[in-house]
């Protein structure tokens, strides 16, 4: 019997520029795999849930709610135009990017055992998070919907845009989440650190304050030197502004989203080959 058929690719140095494009038409050979990953993620969350998929619509709801009453009263935010909207718009591209970057890791690491037994695209497990993700922030979008009438915020045509800035949040995601990835298999404690940068960073990004109460100096700046910031605006904008963003508004989280997307797949795929002996 041939046992080499299913075994896993044995890496070749002198193949190393070409890895980051070979793991691209891999995942595209195998892209009902990646489906296939995803679905099982969205049946194993909610199966044994009593409310099962609707705690996708309950969730983003009830963290609002919380925000909203104790920002609101303690920091007086409750004077903001539409702030449950404003908190809304924001934590649901927070929520995307927190939930999906570390599923990523999270899969990898544990089901990296697959990796000694069959061969499947490395990233397969990142692109899976993501997935899930676009599903869950779709859902999502009935209940802020829901809020944006009872608030009062109109809902304009603009909203036809969304695509864009949920397409842009994705390659930002999957770019950390892939990077991230790479450094948990290396260094385990990685994944305990990181929900303590989320943490911090969430509060670095203007989810539930805007951004005008910041003062001109080391805050206002650590805050636009944050890629979450400009990604988290430009899906706020047709949402919470109800208009279309302008080229200044877009152009930087285009590049920011490609930038990480690309390092984070190269670094990634020139790494994957070694992760079946790290797991």
């Amino acid at each position: 019997m041939d046992t080499t058929k299913n075994a896993p690719p044995i890496y070749d140095s002198a193949k190393k520029g070409n890895l980051a494009l070979d793991e691209l038409r891999e995942v595209l050979n195998y892209r009902n795999l990646v489906l296939q990953l995803a679905r099982r993620d969205i049946l194993t969350r909610y199966k044994r849930s009593v409310l099962g998929i609707a705690w996708t619509l309950l969730n983003p709801l009830a963290m609002m709610l919380i925000l909203t009453i104790v920002f609101s009263q303690v920091f007086k935010f409750g004077n903001i135009y539409g702030y449950p909207t404003y908190v809304l718009s924001g934590l649901l591209a927070w929520t995307f990017f927190a939930q999906t970057t570390t599923a990523s890791m999270v899969n990898l690491v544990w089901g990296g055992g697959l990796l000694n037994r069959i061969y499947i695209p490395r990233t397969s497990f990142a692109l899976a998070a993501i997935a899930t993700g676009l599903v869950n922030i779709g859902l999502a979008t009935i209940p802020l919907l829901l809020v944006m009438l009872i608030t009062g915020v109109p809902i304009t045509p603009a909203m036809l845009f969304l695509p864009v800035p949920i397409l842009l949040l994705a390659a930002f995601s999957l770019g950390v989440g892939l990077f991230i990835s790479t450094m948990a298999i290396y260094f385990p404690d990685v994944s305990e650190m990181y929900q303590i940068v989320l943490i911090g960073w969430m509060y670095l990004t203007p989810i539930i304050y805007p951004v005008e109460i910041l003062p001109e100096g080391s805050a206002y700046w650590i805050t636009h030197l944050n890629p979450m910031y400009y990604i988290v605006t430009l899906y706020r904008i047709p949402i919470y502004e109800g208009r279309l963003p302008t080229w200044e508004e877009l152009l930087p989280t285009i590049v920011i989203s490609t930038v990480s997307l690309v390092i984070g797949w190269v670094v990634f795929a020139n790494k994957s080959d070694e992760f079946a002996y790290r797991t």
